[in-house]
């Protein structure tokens, strides 16, 4: 069964967008390895005006979604077993690893807000997972919704075609990717390093070890940390046996 993604939206217009084209759009659209569907959460609505949204309680500022409009959109959906995410900037982060487990999986079911956000009411009854895509306040969900299906469906077999390219890329072992580079030798002054002309694959092997090693500890350091704390972890565990 491929991966499936549905994605519950105030904005179907906004889909596909980048999830339509290049290797992602082919294989969805003329291969069948993944499926992406809409369902608008206007439709839901039993207000005769059609709002989906009311003042927050308590007070202030904005609209909320409401629950039940939502709670309807998505019974509308068979889930199939899929987990529930709702794109948001307090949810816990995305990541590779969770990533890799959702592609692995039958597919997902994101919801995307609006305006102040959903009434809580609805995540914590069905079961919604919180994920963020960055520390950053987008408009709405769609744009966060897109990236994380963009995410998964790449880890599909048979999409992107080569695997060794996913195993060397960033986060695949808590390390940024290195640098790339092609023709022309020299642009604007700057060359490739040599060793990557060398033909050396032992040579080229460790400076990419290398400038992966430095690219994370000068632009991540939480990521450089775990790694390290990982390595010694590992050297624990050898001492021990």
């Amino acid at each position: 069964m491929p991966f499936s993604a549905t994605v519950l939206t105030m904005f179907p217009e906004a889909f596909p967008g980048p999830l339509g084209v290049s290797l992602i759009g082919t294989a969805w659209k003329e291969r069948g390895l993944w499926s992406l569907d809409t369902v608008d959460i206007r439709g839901f609505s039993s207000d005769k005006r059609g709002f989906l949204d009311d003042t927050p309680a308590g007070g202030g500022p904005g609209q909320v979604l409401k629950a039940d409009v939502v709670a309807r959109a998505l019974d509308s959906v068979d889930a199939a077993g899929r987990p529930l995410l709702y794109m948001s900037a307090r949810g816990r982060p995305l990541t590779q690893a969770r990533v890799k487990e959702w592609a692995a999986g039958p597919g997902v079911i994101v919801l995307c807000g609006r305006f102040e956000g959903v009434d809580q009411r609805v995540l914590d009854a069905r079961g919604f997972e919180e994920v963020s895509v960055g520390d950053a306040v987008l408009a709405g969900g769609e744009a966060a919704a897109l990236v994380t299906i963009e995410a998964c469906v790449r880890l599909v077999p048979g999409v992107l075609g080569e695997t060794a390219s996913l195993e060397q890329e960033s986060f695949e072992d808590g390390l940024l990717e290195h640098p790339q580079y092609t023709r022309p030798r020299t642009f604007e002054g700057l060359d490739i390093p040599e060793v990557l002309l060398s033909g050396d694959h032992k040579k080229i092997a460790e400076w990419r070890a290398r400038k992966r090693e430095e690219t994370t500890r000068e632009r991540r350091p939480d990521l450089w940390s775990a790694h390290l704390a990982k390595l010694q972890a590992k050297g624990d565990q050898a001492r021990n046996k």
